[in-house]
């Protein structure tokens, strides 16, 4: 069943909602775009212009590889990391699993796939960024600098601000679709803009911090997110 309600309906009013609570609808506000699947009345969320709840998006860093091209897989200790990463999160509800197409991030979520029956799906937008094609000898110096200056860009690579802006659009897809709890696989340092972008104060030194494999939680609620490092 769909509802339609204009801006000067209290969603909050539990009288508007008598007798609907074993029913399964979606809600439409007239003048938003976004689309709340509801189910009683408990469930329901108003916020500012409509109605809204939390979203979770898991973040989570591939596990120790053989190397740095896209087919390098898992190293022994990366596969017995990845069983491990998938009992951490066996308890942990996902509705859908999005990975790097690189064969380390992908090895490094089938486990967790398995246990709980779910499909992977890749997305380009997840692969690592690129600093440069060249070899760069002094790359480590070069990749502080892109975190100084975001719109710095070496031979044949992407600025900090295209590789952040490709995450970002991830993450900001999966925020209009319906699933609630979505998990991405994805790469150190495109892990690390995109938590720059939602908190400026992560940077570069925050980025050689991270461990394989590494998982943070982000929690989107109206306007506002918060992020919680729940890999110890």
């Amino acid at each position: 069943m769909d509802i339609y309600l204009p801006g000067v309906v209290n969603p909050k009013d539990r009288g508007f909602w008598a007798g609907m609570e074993n029913f399964s609808f979606r809600v439409y506000y007239c003048y938003q775009r976004e689309v709340q699947r509801y189910r009683g009345t408990e469930t329901l969320r108003y916020g500012q212009g409509g109605v809204r709840m939390e979203k979770r998006v898991y973040v989570v860093r591939h596990c120790e590889a053989e190397g740095q091209p896209s087919e390098a897989p898992l190293t022994e200790i990366g596969f017995r990391q990845a069983a491990t990463l998938a009992k951490f999160l066996i308890e942990e509800k996902v509705d859908r699993i999005i990975s790097s197409p690189f064969l380390r991030a992908v090895q490094s979520i089938e486990p967790t796939a398995t246990l709980k029956g779910m499909q992977i799906e890749t997305n380009d937008r997840l692969a690592e960024r690129i600093l440069s094609t060249h070899v760069l000898d002094d790359w480590l110096v070069k990749l502080e600098a892109t975190f100084a200056d975001l719109e710095m860009k070496f031979a044949g690579g992407e600025s900090s601000r295209e590789a952040m802006n490709r995450i970002v659009s991830v993450v900001e897809e999966i925020l209009e679709g319906e699933a609630v709890n979505t998990l991405i696989v994805t790469h150190g340092n495109l892990m690390a803009l995109l938590l720059h972008h939602y908190q400026p104060s992560f940077g570069f030194e925050e980025w050689k911090n991270l461990g394989n494999p590494d998982v943070f939680l982000l929690k989107f609620r109206e306007d506002h997110v918060t992020i919680e490092h729940v890999w110890r």
